[in-house]
């Protein structure tokens, strides 16, 4: 299990993460949503280690160990990744290439992550990760790789961002995929299909754990409320 105790993370004096609690169980799938500038990506990135999302105060334990101090490099070795919301590009490297990393990965495996994103193998592998792919088909690109890599906890940044309406049923094919494969799906989304395809959900407002539950609920709430409040539907007493 991952959980997050009293997360704080201020910068600038500016404190953008006000205390949240959060635990994640592997072969689950979770849902962080809530309206831009809230705290959802930041979240994401500390759950991840990113050296400047470090909190200032709280702890993030995995199955009992206490892993606030560890770096980025040293988390992905335990097991967790994140899926960006704006995909990198990688000059020089071909798809195959890439999704390799330097893994024995047999040619068939690769072939069938790809088919999975709906990329097809033979115009894909020997294309370069650069621009003159799509920020979708990087993208999918970057879940194939994720589907390879088997995380035990994946964060996905808006997985929907840069992917055309079409592809949504896509996207939560992939989802409930590594679901299957025992992985904890942590999702950053604002989207309701995205959202509705998680089994619990944190509405997150103001930097804070606004409301948890399932996601039907989360959702429902969300659409009546947050799409139109302007991120003040915060109340302190609460």
């Amino acid at each position: 299990m991952l959980k997050l105790e009293n997360i704080k993370y201020s910068k600038n004096s500016n404190e953008i993460i006000k205390g949240i609690n959060m635990e994640f169980e592997e072969g689950k799938i979770y849902g962080i949503v809530g309206n831009n500038g809230v705290g959802k990506s930041t979240i994401g990135y500390i759950i991840m280690g990113l050296s400047d999302y470090k909190p200032n105060d709280g702890r993030i334990l995995l199955d009992g160990e206490d892993i606030t101090q560890l770096d980025v490099t040293q988390r992905a070795k335990k097991g967790i990744s994140l899926l960006w919301q704006e995909p990198a590009r990688f000059e020089g490297i071909t798809v195959e290439n890439y999704l390799k990393l330097n893994r024995k990965i047999p040619r068939e495996q690769i072939e069938e992550a790809l088919e999975f994103v709906n990329l097809e193998p033979n115009k894909y592998l020997k294309r370069f990760v650069d621009k003159k792919l799509s920020g979708g088909e990087r993208k999918k690109v970057e879940l194939a790789s994720c589907l390879l890599l088997k995380p035990r906890y994946l964060i996905m940044d808006e997985p929907d961002s840069g992917i055309d309406i079409m592809s949504l049923d896509m996207i939560i094919k992939v989802i409930n995929r590594f679901k299957e494969m025992g992985s904890a799906v942590i999702v950053i989304t604002h989207r309701k299909e995205i959202a509705l395809s998680c089994s619990y959900s944190y509405l997150i407002c103001a930097g804070k754990v606004f409301l948890e539950g399932t996601s039907d609920k989360i959702v429902e709430y969300y659409e009546k409320t947050c799409d139109t409040c302007g991120h003040i539907n915060y109340l302190e007493e609460d």
